[in-house]
């Protein structure tokens, strides 16, 4: 390789990263926000934690729990490593902050900016977006309550909180982009 070619390796080798966790209760709006997010920084990638264990049938047991953490930052390291990404988008439920931590101290976090949001909404506002995706038969209706039941979860973690309650998906994300 030329100099040139060495020291731009070099460059992007130390470029400084943001890794964004996006946690929230199931229907607050995690995909939506992180997919507009991912297509607003430049050079992102998005990992939704759902996707490390889409099985049938969905089986959570302490074997598959371990399993997709372990699928979880095995990907985020991944991209954490490769050069052409500079921002990189995780979502996952995150209601206990030993998930957090159990995902944060397995990753390289060095030349990285961590960002740890949790999207909340209050009980009305949750309910009308789960009745919404239970009626196009995105969701089935027995996420209602397990979700509600998780709202106040989310306000006992170390992390920045974004009420999402009669926002839009790019209001969402110009809050973060401004964090």
């Amino acid at each position: 390789m030329s100099g040139k070619a060495d020291e731009r390796k070099r460059e992007w080798e130390i470029t400084m990263k943001t890794l964004y966790l996006i946690g929230g209760t199931m229907g607050v709006g995690k995909t939506a926000v992180s997919q507009r997010l991912k297509q607003e920084l430049p050079n992102s990638v998005f990992l939704d934690g759902d996707w490390c264990w889409d099985s049938s049938p969905f089986q959570v047991i302490e074997e598959t729990k371990t399993m997709v953490v372990d699928n979880i930052c095995y990907l985020l390291n991944n991209f954490q490593h490769c050069s052409a990404y500079e921002n990189i988008i995780f979502c996952w439920v995150m209601h206990r902050q030993s998930i957090i931590d159990s995902i944060v101290e397995r990753l390289d976090m060095e030349n990285c900016d961590l960002k740890c949001i949790s999207l909340i909404a209050d009980e009305n506002n949750l309910r009308g977006r789960l009745a919404a995706d239970v009626e196009r038969g995105v969701r089935k209706a027995d996420v209602m309550e397990r979700s509600v039941e998780r709202i106040p979860l989310y306000e006992e973690l170390d992390t920045m909180k974004i009420d999402t309650n009669n926002k839009t998906v790019q209001m969402i994300v110009d809050e973060i982009r401004r964090l």
